[in-house]
């Protein structure tokens, strides 16, 4: 970034502000994408990331088999540009769910998880109302201890109701596996696929994620895809993970002092309500100041975000413009309305996160 494009963008679009490199985003779409391909693996990007049909459509050109979604509400945004492979990679539950589950089924190809009966017992009225048999996937824990069914004897259960049940199909296991546990994922899915098989039914959909596990890539045996999500803009978080550089950081929040009421510290006018409480898993501080990496974002109010200087060697001025890599940045992402895109220090335009606050 040079000091006259910093100024540029705050003084067109004020700040903080939301900033993509495009030709960064480029660069992260093309190289999972060709390690995927290596693996043999097809790519299922999650776009919870970037809630964007745009660089959905670019991640499909370049070579993404479809997209995951976590929520309904970001999937009908992805039909509605056109989008037609789509995987929902949580439970849903209720009528009203159900309803938006079957016009989304009778006009895009679907495939939905489940952990649990009775998210399983609600699917056939989706399956019902669009008319079309609906694919689902068993989740498994794998040690996140987030969701998904805890033992493969769970699963293969799970896997026969889906079988049994009117207008479902089974279609495979969906798994999270943590960083260091795939040894532990690949034997409780030999597992449940040997009786799942013993039941007459098939694995046809294994699908492993997320963006930190790309270093894993291949890892278990009889997976088909992978879903990596931030990879597309990248955070401290997954520098942090050993599976990104600072160079493949896409997204920046641009951001001003506002105050430096003492030598030893400063006020910066992203809060919380612009980089997010995320610690990213323990991380130091709110975020990484490019031009300061010594400083720490140390805490926040709303709009403050409160600058610890005491350990950095060169110190910003009010009215400066700094670059700060998020901690999370798909939690950063729904905060924002738009983000403006550069490619080196031009401005080329702006793109709506047309998926933000799809939380339903």
């Amino acid at each position: 970034m040079t000091t006259a494009l910093a100024a540029k963008i705050a003084r067109e679009y004020g700040t903080p502000c939301a900033v993509i490199d495009m030709d960064r985003v480029e660069r992260n779409i093309a190289r999972v994408q060709a390690a995927c391909d290596a693996a043999g693996l097809a790519n299922r990007p999650h776009i919870k990331t970037h809630k964007s049909p745009m660089l959905a459509q670019m991640q499909i050109a370049a070579g993404a088999q479809g997209i995951t979604c976590q929520k309904i509400g970001e999937a009908e945004v992805m039909a509605d540009a056109g989008i037609d492979d789509i995987l929902i990679s949580y439970n849903l539950l209720g009528e009203e769910k159900m309803a938006r589950l079957a016009a989304l089924q009778a006009r895009a190809t679907m495939t939905v998880a489940a952990d649990n009966a009775v998210v399983v017992a609600d699917l056939p009225k989706a399956a019902a109302a669009s008319g079309r048999t609906l694919n689902v996937v068993v989740e498994c824990d794998t040690g996140r201890k987030r969701a998904g069914v805890e033992t493969p004897a769970e699963a293969i259960a799970l896997a026969r109701e889906i079988a049994g049940s009117k207008g479902l199909k089974f279609g495979g296991f969906m798994l999270y596996p943590t960083e260091t546990g795939w040894a532990e994922a690949q034997r409780f899915y030999d597992e449940a696929l040997a009786g799942v098989r013993a039941h007459g039914l098939d694995a046809s959909m294994v699908s492993t994620g997320g963006s930190p596990n790309l270093k894993n890539l291949g890892k278990l045996k009889g997976a088909t895809e992978h879903r990596p999500g931030t990879y597309i803009y990248n955070d401290r978080m997954q520098v942090a993970a050993g599976v990104a550089s600072w160079d493949d950081c896409a997204l920046n929040i641009y951001s001003t002092v506002v105050s430096r009421a003492a030598p030893d510290r400063g006020i910066l006018d992203a809060g919380s309500k612009t980089l997010t409480s995320d610690t990213g898993g323990g991380l130091d501080g709110h975020g990484l100041i490019l031009e300061h990496p010594e400083a720490r974002i140390a805490r926040f109010a709303e709009e403050h975000g409160f600058l610890d200087l005491t350990r950095s060697n060169t110190r910003p001025n009010v009215g400066d413009v700094v670059r700060i890599v998020p901690n999370h940045v798909c939690v950063v992402v729904n905060m924002m309305d738009e983000v403006v895109m550069v490619r080196g220090d031009e401005i080329v335009g702006t793109l709506p996160v047309a998926a933000r606050g799809k939380l339903r």
